[in-house]
């Protein structure tokens, strides 16, 4: 027996003593360089055909103008990893303190899903940091409730932002559109969320200029 035991102890510290590639290590979050806080135009989503069905982005009378589309871990030079891994669904506290922000509760899941399970955070810890980075950019007041169709150019709205935000970088600012009207408006942050210069990866519409649909 005592021959036994003394065969078990040997076993024991063997396995200790095993470097670290034999042993099962905890999966490493995906690389990323910053992040990529994306404001989705409301007024452009819901006039989208098929889009407008939702009522606390869409709904007449809410005035709704930006909304949170999400916060993107981001590359350099090219999109940052998505669908990192399995994303159990997020709690229903998470999802109540995040509508404020994000409008629906699909969308708040889809996010976590594609881009939150690749920051290396917890769900709570994730939207916890898309609180704060958006609770950091003050938008424009031109940009708050517009009434009335606007054209303008991409740099007169990232010019706008940068205004409004004088502490950030007049890089930090970017512009996404489609069919020649106002999709987003986008902003980059450091992983520790102080506002830096967006890279190519960010995207910028490439039109002259775009229409700024009114709020509804």
């Amino acid at each position: 027996m005592r021959k036994l035991i003394l065969s078990m102890v040997a076993i024991a510290a063997l396995v200790a003593t095993m470097p670290l590639t034999a042993k099962k290590k905890k999966a490493a979050a995906p690389a990323f360089t910053y992040y990529l806080l994306s404001l989705s135009w409301a007024p452009d989503f819901c006039a989208q055909p098929g889009k407008g069905g939702d009522p606390a982005e869409c709904g007449t009378g809410n005035k709704v103008g930006f909304v949170v589309h999400g916060l993107w871990p981001q590359g350099d030079s090219g999109r940052g990893p998505e669908n990192c891994g399995s994303a159990p669904p997020v709690a229903d506290s998470i999802v109540q303190l995040m509508l404020p922000y994000i409008p629906t509760a699909s969308l708040i899941q889809h996010e976590w899903k594609t881009h939150g399970t690749c920051s290396g955070l917890s769900a709570e810890d994730y939207f916890a940091t898309v609180r704060k980075a958006r609770d950091s950019v003050t938008i424009p007041g031109e940009f708050k409730a517009p009434a009335q169709m606007q054209t303008l150019s991409p740099a007169a709205i990232e010019g706008a932002f940068a205004t409004a935000n004088p502490s950030f970088p007049k890089e930090a600012f970017r512009t996404s559109c489609t069919s020649g009207a106002l999709q987003e408006a986008r902003v980059c942050f450091g992983k520790d969320l102080s506002p830096r210069a967006c890279t190519s990866s960010a995207g910028e519409c490439g039109a002259a200029t775009m229409k700024v649909r009114p709020v509804r």
